[in-house]
């Protein structure tokens, strides 16, 4: 497959509770066993916030609704696979029960002063970068 020579538009949830982020763990290239915020890719006919609660739907089986766009991630390097531009929403969690689909083996609340080791794609900086919002 070619590289794109334009960015592909990506959308990630941060999803907090009780202090707490929920990341999954990829079973699938890039960063395989690693931990990331779930997102995915934005579609054409469709807005960045339908594509944020499409990818919930899609990869966790959960309903969400959206506190805010908390930033934009455009680091040429944050995928190996190709240019990425990210979208990053603050979420909040409905009611239900999560259920991961093919493309992670688990999922985790992980308390935002203990992050796992292996984290996927530029994750980590956006949880530290929420850690630091919220001490303003």
């Amino acid at each position: 497959m070619e590289k794109p020579k334009s960015p592909i538009v990506m959308v990630d949830g941060l999803i907090i509770e009780e202090g707490r982020v929920l990341m999954q763990k990829r079973n699938h290239p890039p960063f395989v066993g690693c931990w990331v915020l779930p997102g995915g890719h934005h579609d054409c006919g469709e807005t960045v916030e339908q594509a944020v609660i499409r990818e919930m739907k899609e990869e966790l089986d959960i309903l969400v609704t959206i506190e805010k766009l908390f930033g934009v991630y455009s680091d040429p390097k944050r995928d190996p696979r190709y240019c990425t531009v990210t979208l990053v929403f603050l979420l909040k969690k409905g009611k239900g029960k999560i259920k991961i689909d093919r493309e992670s083996s688990e999922f985790r609340f992980f308390p935002l002063e203990k992050l796992p080791r292996k984290i996927g794609f530029d994750h980590k900086q956006i949880i530290n970068d929420f850690k630091r919002t919220r001490t303003k």
